[in-house]
Formats: C-alpha cells, sequence, structure tokens
C-alpha cells in the first residue's frame, strides 16, 4: 500500500500511510471527512473542497496531500 486516493471531483487527497504518524490532527479538526476506524476512512463528500484543503494543510507528516483534479489533467 504506497498511496491511496480519494477524490470528489474537484479535489483528490492523497494518504501515504508509510509516511503518517497517526497524531489525528485530521480525524479531530475535521471528523466528517476524517473516520480513521471506518473504510474507506476519507469520506470527501461530507465537507466542501476549500475545507478539506485546509485541513489537509495541517498533516504534521505530509502522508496527506492533494490536488486540484482540473491542474491534474491539464
Amino acid at each position: 500500500m504506497e498511496k491511496m486516493q480519494y477524490t470528489n471531483g474537484e479535489v483528490t487527497v492523497v494518504w501515504q500511510p508509510k509516511m503518517c504518524q497517526h497524531t489525528g490532527i485530521c480525524a479531530r479538526g475535521l471528523p466528517a471527512v476524517f473516520q480513521p476506524k471506518e473504510r474507506p476512512w476519507i469520506k470527501l463528500g461530507a465537507a466542501d473542497t476549500l475545507t478539506i484543503i485546509d485541513q489537509v494543510k495541517k498533516c504534521p507528516s505530509g502522508a496527506l496531500s492533494y490536488f486540484m483534479n482540473a491542474e491534474k489533467t491539464a
């Protein structure tokens, strides 16, 4: 399991499990989206894109990152 990707059509969140420090900052900051006990554990439909991006940027390990789908396909 190198990288996992989750998308809402507008943004894709990339999770790199090997980098994750499991601090829980993502789940505490945006629990409707980041639900570690669920599968899939990232539910991007539960918040708007800007809120998701803001939370992903707070990941201390860099295990969570994102890209805008329009940029990736361009």
